[in-house]
């Protein structure tokens, strides 16, 4: 979105400025209310055993805990055949290393799984230089399960599920983005407890919300067109 912007004195821009200052308010207040309607959300008991490859050997959706109490999963778009993964999925978790020390202090292990082969998944990531945890989902039904993987048959039946909703399958890929929220009872017991799809992944993003505050804001043409893999910016952008 472009605005035609007045040049005025500090006073009037002070004005304006508290103007927007009552309505960010507004915002923060109304966030503040989504997450305690997020955090108030009933649990859903996780009956199928889910393993996944690992570095470190096959591991159950349990064992990926790591020792602590909650789990937040990264459902990465990175198919069994792509060379290589999501440019966008790829912008953000380039913020993830750096929550790292403080989400796992406060007994949240985060992880990426994808429908990728490890092999693949630990090239890429080397590639990338990251270092959170990351497991692969190849055949497990995980991804398919949260809805954010689809077979060339659903792809092909008009719609899929997506984001609680039917969508389109015209607008839908073999892999979709998303984030699911587990925990674990004292009995051992795990209970899936949140999933976010689409624009409910932005925040995590610390670029966007900074790119929001600077002056042209995203400057994009459409949303995420101007994402690149970190070490792809400077070369043209390829297809896909």
């Amino acid at each position: 979105m472009r605005h035609e912007h007045a040049v005025v004195s500090p006073e009037a821009w002070l004005r304006a400025r508290k103007a927007l200052l009552a309505l960010e308010k507004e915002h923060t207040h109304l966030r503040d209310k989504v997450n305690a309607a997020r955090l108030a959300l009933p649990w859903v008991k996780m009956e199928k055993t889910y393993v996944f490859d690992t570095p470190t050997g096959r591991k159950t959706l349990a064992e990926l805990f790591d020792g602590r109490s909650q789990l937040v999963v990264y459902h990465f778009m990175f198919g069994p055949s792509w060379e290589a993964g999501c440019p966008s999925c790829s912008f953000l978790v380039d913020h993830f290393s750096g929550m790292l020390p403080h989400l796992n202090h406060h007994d949240v292990t985060l992880i990426a799984a994808a429908n990728a082969p490890l092999a693949k998944i630990e090239a890429y990531k080397k590639r990338m230089n990251w270092d959170f945890p990351w497991v692969s989902a190849a055949g497990n039904g995980f991804n398919h399960d949260f809805h954010v993987a689809f077979s060339p048959e659903e792809l092909s039946s008009g719609a899929v599920s997506y984001n609680f909703t039917e969508i389109a399958s015209a607008n839908a890929h073999e892999e979709l983005p998303g984030l699911s929220a587990f925990q674990k009872g004292e009995d051992g017991a795990l209970y899936h407890t949140y999933s976010t799809y689409a624009r409910g992944l932005e925040e995590l993003a610390g670029t966007l919300m900074l790119l929001d505050r600077a002056p042209k804001g995203r400057n994009e043409e459409t949303a995420m067109s101007f994402v690149r893999r970190h070490d792809e910016y400077g070369r043209p952008r390829k297809a896909g």
